[in-house]
């Protein structure tokens, strides 16, 4: 728990791929927010890889990460915040995509992860 609290680059802050693979930001697993962080470089206000804004990104965040852990709000299974488990809660997605295109003006992308 400790290693997910030292480091607060995620969503909303811009890093190279090559200092986040260094920083390796995890929510517990290596198959959470490690391998997003060096995927894209989070300065934009949509994660694409996840489906949601990126001030709320507990996949690439380790402090949000850490922040929904806490509230009890995580799922173990598929690590990432029970409340932006597409896999668990499909009609999460349709929600976040909605405020993607009340801001844009368009669908976003298809999560990735």
């Amino acid at each position: 728990m400790a290693s997910a609290l030292t480091v607060a680059a995620g969503c909303g802050q811009s890093v190279s791929s090559e200092k986040a693979a260094e920083a390796a930001p995890t929510a517990g697993t290596e198959t959470g927010a490690t391998k997003t962080a060096a995927a894209h470089t989070h300065d934009g206000w949509w994660c694409s890889e996840h489906g949601v804004p990126e001030e709320v990104c507990g996949q690439c965040n380790s402090k949000l990460a850490a922040d929904f852990q806490k509230k009890g709000d995580w799922c173990q299974q598929h690590d990432r915040p029970d409340s932006q488990c597409f896999a668990c809660h499909p009609e999460l997605e349709a929600k976040f995509a909605a405020q993607h295109e009340a801001k844009l003006g368009t669908k976003p992308p298809k999560p990735t992860m």
